[in-house]
């Protein structure tokens, strides 16, 4: 499974994608299976066409943690749940099941999207 992130321009907002448009929640992202690869790949290029909306759209591998789907990789999971400051501050700050599988999730230092994203540079 995949999503696609970036951060919104206005406000550096991580946001996520799901159906054309961008959501603030990874909870509401659109997760994008093996067998949806042309999917996945066409939203990132749309995404990449906004270039006033969003800055570096890029997709991200995902796992499953307690029975819901969380990115693979620290960064993304820290992307997802705010800023690390305090458990009170940012999304994490919700609560809820798919907060504690972000959580509880465990994974590799970087997913190929980003590790992708580094190389092009």
């Amino acid at each position: 499974m995949r999503a696609l992130t970036a951060n919104r321009l206005s406000d550096g907002e991580v946001v996520f994608w799901k159906a054309g448009q961008w959501v603030e929640r990874f909870a509401d992202a659109e997760l994008f299976g093996a067998d949806a690869q042309a999917a996945a790949e066409a939203a990132e290029g749309h995404a990449k066409a906004q270039p006033t909306v969003v800055v570096e759209p890029y997709l991200i591998d995902l796992i499953e943690s307690e029975g819901l789907w969380a990115p693979l990789s620290y960064r993304e999971r820290i992307r997802a749940l705010g800023p690390t400051n305090h458990p009170a501050h940012g999304k994490q700050a919700e609560g809820g099941a798919v907060i504690d599988a972000l959580r509880h999730a465990h994974g590799a230092a970087r997913s190929t999207g980003r590790v992708d994203l580094i190389k092009r540079k």
